[in-house]
């Protein structure tokens, strides 16, 4: 039982690194452990030591998801493409470690602009409730300066691909909406950016963002003169 740990453990660090942190499927975990083992019980015994181990090793959480999708559209009909039914269960790694001790001896700084830009991504989709247009979403983006057709973005190099990445990563969730006018396609929050450590997050960080457009607009009042209209507006972020 123990080798068949370490490898589940290999599995889970060397796939979280090689795929961007992409969840695991719990089938991949399985077809490890009964490759050579046939006990109807083994894989749930093994991938559970794994996650105990994986905590007490180096500070990581194995959490499960598990998404059930809407079987229907906002328009009340569901899309040609849409699939409905529960999703296979899957894994990823979440630190559990101290965001200092994180910050100086696991994080990636190099990756650093990548969780800034899953960050404003997700933030934008929580202020427009949860669920945007794709439309929508990148007419915010385009105001920092993230162009949906852009393949060689300095920092991200291809912008479409980067939001698709968080799909993948399962922060967000893409459906195809079938409306009067055809078919569009919207983003909304996936599990794992509803996760309580994630979105206390985003509620502290929106609240600054807030916070810093009362002040600018209110300096502005003091020393321009500016009118109300004018003061209200800086607060608009989308």
């Amino acid at each position: 039982e123990d080798k068949l740990v370490a490898e589940v453990m290999r599995y889970a660090l060397f796939k979280t690194h090689q795929n961007s942190g992409c969840p695991i499927k719990r089938e991949e975990l399985t077809q490890i452990i009964t490759k050579n083992y046939r006990q109807r019980a083994l894989p749930a015994l093994v991938i559970k030591e794994a996650g105990d181990r994986l905590a007490a090793t180096f500070g990581y959480e194995m959490r499960e998801l598990q998404r059930t999708r809407a079987t229907s559209t906002r328009s009340g009909r569901p899309s040609s493409q849409q699939p409905s039914n529960l999703d296979a269960k899957s894994y990823v790694l979440v630190s559990k470690l101290d965001p200092e001790v994180y910050s100086k001896y696991v994080e990636d700084k190099e990756r650093a602009h990548v969780s800034g830009f899953a960050f404003v991504v997700i933030s934008i989709v929580h202020v427009a409730g949860g669920k945007i247009s794709e439309e929508d979403l990148w007419r915010q983006l385009k105001r920092l300066g993230l162009n949906e057709t852009d393949e060689d973005h300095p920092v991200l190099r291809n912008n479409k691909q980067a939001l698709e990445l968080l799909v993948q990563q399962r922060y967000l969730l893409k459906e195809k909406i079938a409306g009067p006018e055809g078919h569009s396609m919207v983003y909304e929050l996936a599990e794992r950016a509803l996760d309580e450590s994630i979105s206390s997050k985003l509620k502290e960080y929106i609240s600054q963002v807030i916070a810093f457009s009362i002040t600018c607009s209110i300096n502005s009042y003091k020393m321009f003169g500016c009118g109300h209209k004018y003061s209200y507006s800086r607060m608009k972020w989308i």
